[in-house]
């Protein structure tokens, strides 16, 4: 067991190094992106207003860099990304530190990632708009994360993390909730170790949890945490519900300087547009999209497949954002408080004219049934 150890603290001290130049192995994958980034274009000066109309119409030429992987899919699959009137440049980024990077690079226009990375965003110095909500339908029954625990740890309630090491990303939701779950044990920082380890890498909570690196790790409920308890239940590992509060955000964010290009903002509303269609599409096709995205692109089995469907659930395109703002702004006075960052007006993170474009996409029932 030592020598299990001592190899996953090599792999998690590997992976801290690397997420300073997370975005280094991307540009390797994507060369045409970054470079074209490293020209290090200016920022435009002046153009659309940030509370002007959006105009109606792309002009010919628009480009957008997008890293959104599983909307891409379904574009693909289904044939609608012919039906866009601008073209795209994908980038396979995911996650909320790979697109903060990549932002910071002007790699990217749009990324898509969780509640904590444009706050994030915002404290390192990349402006950022949020241009499409999407949360789920009983996020309590479908969380989108849950605690996992060591095997042999002991640890069965939040109250039982008192003196654990945790691993903790400040820079993702998985933070907030790890402080959510203190919270809600009436603990503080002070009454564990938190172990900062950004979750970039496959499975690297996993094998920090089955390496007594930590004894307990937010991880995601779908695949990996079917994986880890088939894998190590029987050792005494066990998932336990966080801390309350909802994980369930999902956002389309872009660098703010994307914005005051009426062309790209044009742009913008039509794939928020036709990523409502998506989103719609995987929910009434979950078998089908267990097959082709799950099992056939991200080389899951059956079982783990399916996993990622039912724990999914519905999803919830607001027509308002209110719920949203709220919430990200109880996240922002958490996470200033605790990593003792300045707080700021969620307000300003949501671009509001965007507001119903994605909910009013959904309920027009524009989506078509698959080929």
């Amino acid at each position: 067991m030592a020598s299990t150890r001592a190899g996953v603290a090599a792999i998690v001290a590997a992976a801290l190094i690397a997420t300073g130049g997370v975005m280094l192995d991307a540009a390797h994958a994507h060369r045409g992106v970054f470079a074209h980034a490293a020209m290090g274009e200016p920022a435009p000066q002046g153009g659309l207003a940030l509370d002007a109309p959006i105009p109606e119409k792309v002009p010919a030429g628009v480009e957008l860099t997008i890293g959104d992987p599983m909307t891409q899919h379904v574009l693909e699959h289904t044939g609608w990304i012919r039906e866009l009137p601008f073209r795209i440049r994908w980038a396979q980024i995911a996650g909320g530190p790979a697109v903060t990077e990549a932002f910071h690079a002007r790699a990217l226009d749009v990324g898509l990632a969780a509640d904590i990375p444009p706050i994030h965003a915002t404290w390192v110095g990349i402006p950022v708009k949020i241009i499409a909500v999407r949360l789920r339908k009983d996020p309590e029954r479908h969380p989108a994360f849950v605690l996992a625990v060591a095997p042999g740890s002991g640890i069965r309630t939040l109250a039982d993390l008192r003196g654990r090491r945790i691993a903790f990303s400040p820079g993702q939701v998985q933070g907030e909730i790890v402080l959510r779950s203190l919270e809600a044990a009436h603990l503080t920082r002070r009454d564990v170790t938190l172990v900062e380890l950004p979750s970039t890498g496959a499975d690297l909570y996993l094998n920090a949890l089955v390496g007594r690196v930590v004894d307990a790790a937010p991880i995601g409920a779908g695949a990996a945490a079917w994986r880890y308890a088939e894998a190590y239940g029987g050792q005494g590992a066990r998932l336990i519900p966080h801390g309350p509060t909802r994980d369930d955000l999902v956002y389309l964010y872009v660098r703010t300087e994307i914005l005051r290009d009426p062309g790209k903002a044009a742009a913008l509303r039509a794939y928020v547009r036709i990523w409502a269609r998506a989103s719609d599409w995987i929910a009434r096709h979950p078998d089908e999209w267990a097959r082709i995205y799950y099992e056939q692109n991200q080389g899951l089995g059956a079982a783990e497949a399916h996993a990622m469907v039912e724990a999914a659930g519905q999803p919830d395109i607001p027509r308002r954002w209110d719920e949203a703002i709220a919430a990200e702004q109880g996240a922002i006075d958490l996470m200033a408080r605790e990593t003792h960052r300045a707080p700021f007006a969620a307000a300003g993170l949501f671009d509001r004219r965007f507001e119903a474009v994605a909910a009013n996409t959904v309920a027009a029932n524009t989506v078509p049934r698959a080929r």
